[in-house]
């Protein structure tokens, strides 16, 4: 097991620009993706049970506990590097139902190296960056995707922590029961990063 993140005294930029007021989603009860949204941005949990919300054939047995944050927000808005590091991989996870377009940065602070996942980000996002490329905090690293490009959903980012050095550009983006303390500590809450969101 990894040991807890440690952000003592760190401060981090905001990964997206968002208004003041935003809709914290609920799919404890399941995903519609017809219904109606209150605000133009909102926030979907961390460590959240999401019955039947994934489908995909990547999902293999029932892996419904969401390790990341998802910010909703319209299509092509920014995305920023929350603290400085390098391109560690990039590249389009296709399947339905998965990140499309995906970004995963490498940071250090506090002795620890951590990696973040971007997902469901545009195409052409990928288009500027080469791996080991350098960026500072508050840089432009992205734009959100449609769902034509971003696996299939409505137009979010998945945001994601890892203590895990993954081997290409993509991470577990949900667990399975089983799994959930190994996930926990492999893929920290965002908040610790992004704030309290929710």
């Amino acid at each position: 097991m990894h040991p807890p993140l440690n952000v003592e005294g760190m401060a981090f930029h905001p990964v997206m620009h968002l208004p003041d007021e935003l809709e914290v989603y609920d799919f404890t009860a399941g995903y519609d993706p017809d219904r109606t949204l209150t605000h133009t941005h909102g926030i979907g949990k961390y460590d959240e049970v999401r019955p039947g919300m994934y489908k995909g054939e990547q999902f293999e047995g029932i892996r419904n506990i969401h390790m990341g944050i998802d910010i909703g927000c319209p299509a092509g808005d920014a995305v920023f590097a929350f603290h400085g590091g390098t391109i560690f991989k990039l590249g389009v996870n296709p399947l339905p139902y998965d990140y499309g377009p995906t970004i995963i940065t490498r940071h250090e602070w506090l002795g620890q190296v951590v990696f973040a996942l971007h997902g469901h980000l545009s195409t052409s996002s990928l288009d500027p960056w080469t791996e080991g490329d350098a960026f500072d905090a508050g840089d432009w690293l992205a734009t959100v995707g449609e769902p034509h490009e971003n696996g299939g959903w409505n137009p979010h980012l998945h945001f994601q922590l890892s203590r895990m050095e993954p081997k290409t550009h993509d991470l577990p983006g949900a667990v399975s029961k089983a799994d959930r303390q190994w996930g926990r500590a492999t893929f920290p809450d965002p908040r610790l990063v992004l704030g309290a969101l929710y």
